[in-house]
């Protein structure tokens, strides 16, 4: 995983991959920015319709609590979303530095394909981590337990997530889910490695294009003439 790591931090300035980049940075930031504005106004009409608190300082400032608690909640959920969509890119790009061959027979992920992909992957973050909330909270008094937690979920979650990226270039569905079965560990390794990634100050922003150049490695590394175990 180090490896892959490394040879994806050297490709981070490729102009393809730095296209995707940019542009998932910046559809990030408007769907955040959408986000940010429909919950802050959400929140301010709940208090008001509910706690009959009005649009006043202690109102706004509480609105602005949610909004940020929210958006730190769900960035990884519209990052891995949104680069999804793109995802197809960093992969072919990636390729054809360092799997010639495999780019060869590579079918191009469609986009609309990429986009049910980076939507369903979006709802499955949302959905677990909600459903985990509580366990989350109850962990709180271990100290580590709620960061152990979180670490386990989102890189198991990642780890489909990354993995499909890839393999759909390269399988049909009834593969994908025999590569599933038979690669649960090592995906899990490489959610691991991307959730960690999310958590390092400014690292972070590049995580997802990085995740998925890290996936394209670790497939080729089992399936690819050209990848090393």
């Amino acid at each position: 995983m180090l490896r892959a790591l490394t040879l994806s931090l050297g490709q981070l300035t490729d102009p393809p991959v730095l296209r995707v980049f940019v542009k998932s940075m910046l559809t990030t930031l408007f769907v955040f920015a959408l986000l940010g504005v429909g919950t802050w106004w959400g929140t301010q009409a709940a208090l008001a319709a509910w706690l009959n608190w009005h649009a006043d300082g202690l109102a706004a400032a509480f609105a602005l609590f949610v909004t940020i608690l929210a958006l730190w909640l769900l960035f990884r959920a519209v990052a891995i979303a949104v680069v999804g969509i793109f995802a197809d890119e960093v992969v072919a790009a990636v390729e054809a530095r360092h799997y010639p061959e495999a780019l060869r027979t590579a079918r191009p992920v469609p986009f609309a394909r990429s986009l049910a992909m980076g939507l369903r992957s979006a709802g499955r973050v949302v959905l677990v981590n909600l459903v985990m909330l509580p366990v989350y909270i109850a962990l709180l008094v271990t100290g580590v337990g709620t960061a152990a937690a979180f670490f386990v979920v989102n890189g198991w979650l990642l780890g489909r997530d990354l993995g499909d990226m890839v393999a759909a270039r390269h399988m049909d569905a009834a593969a994908m889910r025999g590569w599933r079965a038979t690669t649960k560990s090592g995906r899990f390794v490489l959610g691991l490695a991307n959730t960690g990634l999310f958590v390092v100050p400014v690292l972070n922003i590049a995580a997802p294009v990085l995740g998925a150049a890290m996936a394209t490695h670790y497939f080729h590394a089992r399936y690819s003439r050209k990848g090393r175990p």
